[in-house]
């Protein structure tokens, strides 16, 4: 009775500290601002409300920080800022904290029993809880890639038309970028409006985003782009570019889905060779016992 009155006290006492979380104005750090503005760090806009108060938090208060680059590209990639993922972080590992503790509490109550295990399985839980969103991050790097490579194959296609339309090259860039809110769109249009800010031209902005995001296509787009620059016929060199990168594209599409067809022909003999030891298992235990 004894352990279930404090785990409720832990409980209000843990809804009390999120709602004067979520009531703390937050302040961003100085060093934060400048790799924001030098463009070495990206921060998704989100209201002052909800996990990314929790996540800011943690960041300022715990130390947790995603200093490893390629952590950073998944993130900037789904379109989630530091401070939400560092969110989901902490309440996966509170809920899996949590969990196996209110289990063990609840069992040992109507059992009687005292038991150790549900400290080792909360702290496990915990340990889990905390490293399961850079999992499912890190396991979805290839859908969100391949998801990334045909927003910017219709990206392509959008400048192009902005090209035949007698648009310069930057001015198509910026009307393709604008034409979308999806992550990769974005992406481009704040890499555009920072090399506007600079006043300087966009194509080797846009070839290192392409890097950072390690997206070829966008680095070789912005090669072709730079023809501009040198007065060259632009539109033609463009589509044929875009024609090379689409049909690569559709050739990794067609190997991948060979792949998937071969993997899928071995689970359906799988079946079939459980139906048969059906059959062949009787007699050969006829056989042993004779």
């Amino acid at each position: 009775m004894v352990l279930l009155a404090a785990l409720t006290g832990c409980l209000l006492a843990g809804g009390l500290f999120a709602l004067a979380l979520v009531r703390t104005q937050r302040q961003p750090r100085l060093a934060d601002i400048f790799d924001l503005l030098d463009g070495r760090h990206f921060e998704v806009p989100e209201p002052e409300a909800g996990l990314g108060r929790v996540g800011a938090w943690a960041r300022l208060h715990l130390g947790l920080a995603v200093a490893d680059e390629t952590q950073r590209r998944r993130l900037r990639m789904v379109g989630t800022s530091v401070d939400r993922h560092l969110a989901h972080k902490v309440v996966s590992g509170f809920v899996g904290l949590l969990v196996p503790a209110v289990v063990g509490v609840l069992f040992g109550w109507l059992t009687g029993a005292v038991s150790p295990l549900p400290a080792l399985f909360s702290l496990v839980g915990g340990v889990v809880g905390f490293l399961l969103p850079d999992i499912l991050l890190r396991r979805r790097d290839s859908a969100v890639t391949e998801d990334a490579t045909e927003a910017l194959l219709t990206f392509f296609d959008l400048v192009t038309l902005e090209r035949l339309a007698n648009r310069s090259g930057t001015q198509a860039l910026r009307a393709a970028a604008a034409a979308s809110e999806v992550t990769v769109f974005r992406a481009i249009g704040d890499a555009l409006e920072r090399a506007r800010l600079e006043q300087r031209a966009p194509y080797d902005e846009l070839g290192r985003l392409g890097r950072e995001l390690e997206l070829p296509a966008l680095v070789d787009v912005a090669d072709v782009m730079r023809l501009d620059e040198a007065g060259a016929s632009l539109s033609t060199a463009l589509r044929a570019r875009v024609k090379e990168l689409r049909d690569a594209h559709l050739t990794r599409t067609k190997l991948r889905a060979a792949e998937t067809s071969e993997r899928m022909g071995v689970l359906m003999v799988l079946p079939t060779l459980l139906f048969g030891l059906l059959f062949l298992v009787p007699p050969l235990l006829r056989l042993l016992s004779s």
